[in-house]
């Protein structure tokens, strides 16, 4: 059966459409970046941004030009972070952010429109952490102590978070189910307020980032019981994690950078290129800026860091499922 001239045409211009498109995609990817690029950050100003705007610096100057910082915040992320996966795919948007705004808030937010296939991870940054904290007047002194308790007095201890269905809700509601006790849940609104609730003697607990409770650990007002990284803290080294307890649960903070789907391989290596190289420049002055934070330098490539995404995906959906959501 013979194709007719124009059919063989037709088929001729869409093919050298298809590879006339490829070829002015790659020629700028191969350019990129020839302007400023835009890194959004879902949330208020004062927490994400500390912890990554001294990479995010450094990695404009490897790349030749600048990487500004726009504040985007609302719905625990999903704001930004849906903007983002909106955005054109050529790594001049791209989004800074903890893993809760891409990996959690998708499984949590009925309403978000994006899921964690709709990002290529670029490069992980930085590890900070969360913890359990009580009064530094509480009578648990250990994390054990906390367990027994909480099995004398089912459903009668409580905790506060920054809010319902964050990382720092789930993470114990979780490991509950794993120790076998039963807390109350009463959300803040924001890390801040959970600290100042239990500070006042309102809440028995908090689970919280550690950036927010650092300063009331090291005021002696606050006791860290347990922490909920692979590895202790570096602010807070005597502090054991869940796992050195016997619990499986292992949720660390990594901040990173993402891009969304689709962005040409070449623009996200080169962005990638830009961030090793601002983490092995690290020196004193970023260390000094970051210190206050509790955090670790956490360099993960897109590969790693896509797989740590997707295994971080799948804790928070059993633990949403154990709680019949």
């Amino acid at each position: 059966m013979r194709l007719n001239r124009s059919l063989w045409l037709g088929v001729i211009s869409v093919l050298s459409g298809m590879l006339s498109l490829q070829a002015s995609q790659s020629v700028a990817a191969e350019k990129f970046p020839v302007k400023p690029v835009q890194v959004i950050i879902p949330f208020q100003p004062g927490d994400t941004d500390n912890l990554l705007r001294p990479f995010i610096e450094r990695m404009g100057e490897f790349l030749g030009q600048p990487l500004s910082l726009v504040y985007k915040p609302g719905a625990a992320g999903a704001v930004g972070a849906g903007f983002v996966a909106t955005s054109k795919p050529d790594g001049y948007v791209l989004v800074g952010t903890s893993h809760s705004s891409v990996a959690v808030v998708p499984l949590t937010n009925k309403q978000v429109t994006y899921s964690l296939d709709s990002f290529e991870p670029v490069a992980c940054l930085v590890e900070s952490g969360s913890l359990i904290v009580v009064l530094s007047s509480s009578p648990w002194l250990t994390f054990k102590d906390l367990i027994d308790a909480s099995k004398k007095a089912p459903g009668k201890i409580t905790y506060t978070s920054s809010g319902t269905f964050g990382t720092n809700h789930l993470i114990p509601e979780g490991l509950a189910k794993e120790a076998g006790v039963k807390w109350n849940h009463i959300p803040s609104q924001g890390s801040g307020p959970a600290i100042t609730a239990t500070l006042g003697g309102h809440i028995n607990m908090a689970s919280t980032a550690v950036a927010p409770a650092a300063p009331h650990i090291k005021a002696g007002t606050l006791r860290p019981l347990a922490a909920y990284g692979i590895k202790r803290l570096q602010a807070f080294p005597d502090v054991p994690t869940l796992q050195e307890l016997g619990y499986t649960i292992a949720s660390p903070s990594y901040y990173g950078i993402l891009a969304p789907k689709g962005t040409p391989k070449p623009v996200v290596d080169a962005i990638y290129a830009a961030a090793q190289k601002a983490v092995e420049t690290y020196n004193v002055q970023i260390k000094t800026r970051l210190e206050p934070f509790g955090v670790d330098i956490k360099l993960m490539n897109p590969e790693e860091y896509k797989t740590w995404l997707k295994g971080q995906s799948a804790l928070f959906s059993g633990i949403l499922k154990s709680m019949g959501n």
